[in-house]
């Protein structure tokens, strides 16, 4: 417990109040097709929502995606993130690239009154978004693709997922220790 002081007239007064609660973010799951409208905005589903710490809910930071999408992270993962980029050393020229290249385009994004995030036009030129959209959340962020952009990622899919996975995978074991990773 922590207290609070104050004094009124030739009184101390303590107020104690309870220990702030840190609340660790789950992993975020699913895929949610959504509606923008003529202005870019879009709701974030309430299932969506649900899975949010109770201070990541109106919060988001987006940025540029790696195909041609975009990314979206609860403020609280993008600071971990932005943090881990930022102590890049920056005297090596890829390093800078990189850096420039994360950073271009990102943008603070707040729930309105109705629930609704208003995607920034220079990012939904980027990434080709249109009316229909999807949300795909994994991890500690959240995707957003166009409609057409996500169903041709999902149909260019490798013939062979098994080695995929094996490959993958299988190097993510060993630098574990052959602990499970999932």
């Amino acid at each position: 417990m922590w207290g609070k002081v104050g004094k009124c007239g030739n009184f101390i007064l303590i107020f104690t109040l309870p220990k702030p609660i840190r609340v660790a973010m789950r992993h975020l799951l699913g895929e949610y097709e959504c509606k923008t409208d003529a202005k870019g905005r879009f709701m974030l589903p309430s299932a969506l929502k649900k899975q949010l710490s109770p201070g990541d809910q109106e919060r988001f930071v987006i940025n540029r995606g790696f195909e041609r999408n975009l990314t979206l992270y609860p403020e609280s993962e993008w600071l971990k993130i932005s943090n881990e980029v930022n102590a890049l050393n920056l005297y090596n020229k890829k390093n800078r690239e990189f850096v420039r290249y994360f950073f271009r385009g990102a943008s603070e994004l707040r729930l309105d009154a109705a629930g609704r995030l208003l995607l920034p036009r220079s990012l939904v030129e980027y990434s080709g978004i249109g009316k229909e959209i999807v949300l795909f959340a994994y991890g500690n962020r959240i995707e957003i693709w166009a409609r057409e952009s996500y169903a041709s990622m999902l149909d260019n899919e490798p013939e062979d997922f098994s080695s995929l996975a094996e490959e993958v995978m299988g190097k993510a074991m060993q630098s574990s220790g052959g602990k499970d990773v999932s």
